[in-house]
C-alpha cells in the first residue's frame, strides 16, 4: 500500500462514495485512505495467469472468482482492500450487489517491492480476522515462489511454500496445478 494519506478521518460511507467515481483505486484502513500504485507487467500477468486458472476451476461450483477491481471488506478492522484475486463461496458474496466481498476462502496478492511488507504484515493480520477465510498466498513476481498461508483445524496459520517444478495446491477451493502456470507469459522467470 503506497499512500497519499490524508490526515482526517474519512468514514467508510465517505470512502465508497468517493471510490465510485475516483479515477484511481484506493484501499481503506480504519479512517485512512491509501491511493494504489499502478503494477508491472510481470504483475498483471501473473494476477491474470491465476485469475483464469481459477475461474475456469470454480465455475459452476457455486464460488466466484474475483479479479483485482473487486474491493474486500473487513468489517472487524473496518478495512477495505483490493487483492489480485480473491474467491469467495458464501452466496451472501455471489448473489450480492454490493461492490465489494465479505466472506472470501482465498485471497491471493503478487507481491511488489513497494507493498511487500504490508501484504506479509498489517494486511495479512486485518485478513486473518476474517472468519470465512481458508488461505492467503503471496506470489513473487521477480522469481518463482510461492507461499500459501492456510488456516488449520484448530485456526492456526501453516505455511505451505512452492518453487520451480512444484505443483501447488489450494485446499480452500480444491484446486491443484504446476506452479509454472502461475509464470507462464511472464519474461525472465521461465
Amino acid at each position: 500500500m503506497i499512500a497519499s494519506q490524508d490526515c482526517l478521518y474519512i468514514s467508510p460511507k465517505d470512502y465508497l462514495a468517493g471510490e465510485r467515481v475516483s479515477p484511481i483505486k484506493h484501499e481503506y484502513r480504519d479512517g485512512e485512505v491509501y491511493a494504489m500504485v499502478g503494477a508491472k507487467n510481470s504483475h498483471v500477468i501473473i494476477a491474470g495467469n491465476i485469475f483464469a486458472l481459477l475461474r475456469n476451476h470454480v465455475r459452476g461450483s457455486g464460488c466466484i472468482a474475483f479479479i483485482s477491481d473487486t474491493k474486500v471488506r473487513i468489517e472487524t478492522t473496518n478495512s477495505y482492500y483490493y487483492p489480485d484475486v480473491s474467491i469467495s463461496c458464501d452466496e451472501r458474496d455471489t448473489r450480492s450487489l454490493e461492490d465489494c466481498i465479505r466472506f472470501p476462502v482465498l485471497i491471493i496478492e503478487v507481491l511488489s517491492p513497494s507493498t511487500e511488507a504490508f501484504d506479509r504484515g498489517e494486511k495479512f493480520a486485518d485478513y486473518r480476522t476474517l472468519e470465512s477465510l481458508q488461505e492467503y498466498v503471496l506470489i513473487r513476481q521477480d522469481r518463482i515462489s510461492v507461499e500459501c498461508y492456510r488456516r488449520n483445524s484448530q485456526g492456526r496459520w501453516e505455511l505451505y511454500a512452492y518453487t520451480e517444478g512444484q505443483e501447488i495446491e489450494l485446499a480452500s477451493v480444491n484446486f491443484s496445478g504446476a506452479i509454472a502456470a502461475l509464470y507462464e507469459d511472464v519474461p525472465g522467470i521461465l
